[in-house]
């Protein structure tokens, strides 16, 4: 299995009906994105309590599924159009986690550092 270069959180509502076929279309076509690419797509119910992520590996899709039994995912407030938002890894594990992906409580990445 592969790590994503890329992870994006389609907001909006999907109909969890869809499968890797009506998935990627979206994908292609609405997102006007790469399903082929080495991006993760994140996609999420209305009820907020289903996810799938659809992505390529080599040969072949994956399709992650997700149900949570009690709660909901703190999935992003939107319109009803469904767009991309990118995120990091870091902020999939937090919404998987039951944690909003722009938690305020997080350390800050920190960049342009060396070492003396």
């Amino acid at each position: 299995m592969i790590s994503p270069q890329q992870v994006y959180l389609v907001t909006g509502f999907t109909d969890m009906r869809k499968s890797i076929n009506g998935l990627s279309v979206i994908v292609a076509d609405q997102l006007e994105l790469d399903p082929l690419s080495q991006a993760w797509f994140v996609f999420c119910n209305k009820q907020r309590n289903k996810l799938k992520i659809l992505f390529w590996d080599t040969n072949g899709f994956w399709l992650y599924y997700r149900r949570l039994e009690q709660g909901r995912f703190q999935w992003p407030k939107c319109s009803e159009n469904l767009t991309a938002m990118s995120i990091e890894q870091r902020q999939l594990q937090w919404l998987l986690s039951g944690l909003t992906v722009t938690n305020q409580s997080r350390h800050h990445t920190l960049t342009g550092l060396s070492v003396l």
